[in-house]
């Protein structure tokens, strides 16, 4: 029972899916996405944020303490066990049935993007984004639209 719950947990956190999703991995992800709040996703992103922050690559830009990594391990670990095992078990029971173990890690992966639109939609997120534009040649984007080389 141990292996398939960590089979489970890695497959939620696992990296990309195939774009195709069946109607069970459908009706999962709209169930997930539905009956988590605002708070809930905010762990999330948050949750998402303490792992890659331990990326050497941009730990310099934000690092995670034990602390918080621990904290929103249990967070969001507490977040997939109430939407899988009570609020949308039904649908997380079918989906696993019909569609297998991935189609839980395709429906956090909406809940994950629904999580990260709302933390891009933030005024301050967009500040920053908008600021790349200083650094993008428009002349040369709008050849790639003509065609030309």
């Amino acid at each position: 029972m141990r292996r398939n719950t960590a089979l489970v947990m890695i497959l939620m956190c696992g990296s990309t899916l195939p774009a195709m999703a069946g109607v069970y991995t459908d009706d999962l992800s709209r169930c997930l996405v539905e009956s988590s709040t605002k708070e809930d996703r905010t762990a999330l992103v948050q949750w998402i944020f303490a792992a890659i922050s331990q990326n050497p690559s941009i730990s310099a830009l934000g690092k995670a303490t034990d602390a918080d990594i621990e904290k929103a391990n249990a967070a969001v670990g507490s977040l997939f066990m109430r939407l899988l095992t009570e609020t949308c078990v039904d649908k997380a029971k079918k989906a696993i049935k019909y569609e297998g173990a991935v189609a839980i890690q395709g429906a956090f992966e909406v809940l994950g993007k629904v999580a990260s639109s709302d933390l891009f939609s933030d005024p301050k997120v967009q500040a920053v984004m908008a600021g790349l534009i200083k650094h993008v040649d428009s002349k040369k984007l709008e050849a790639l639209k003509d065609g030309e080389p």
